[in-house]
């Protein structure tokens, strides 16, 4: 198969940031519960975290990032779509 030959699937949902979260969380067979061990973050706040009650933010994201073994950006911007957005 060809480049040329690649089609893009569109997108079907919008994901939160917290929803990118739980579901990482959760493909990683992860409860919160070993989401605060791993992390340090208070399980409470992964749930908040998860429920878009409170900002994710740079570190929180850079933590979750390495304990979930993903890129922040994955955490950050889920909805993000290289097509029709710059980075600037």
């Amino acid at each position: 198969m060809n480049r040329e030959d690649f089609r893009p699937a569109p997108k079907r949902v919008e994901v939160s940031v917290g929803e990118s979260v739980r579901s990482i969380r959760q493909l990683q067979e992860l409860s919160q519960n070993d989401l605060a061990k791993l992390t340090g973050i208070a399980q409470s706040t992964i749930s908040a975290i998860e429920n878009d009650r409170v900002t994710l933010g740079i570190q929180r994201a850079k933590t979750l990032a390495r304990a979930l073994q993903c890129h922040p950006a994955v955490l950050v911007f889920p909805s993000w779509d290289v097509e029709k957005e710059t980075a600037a």
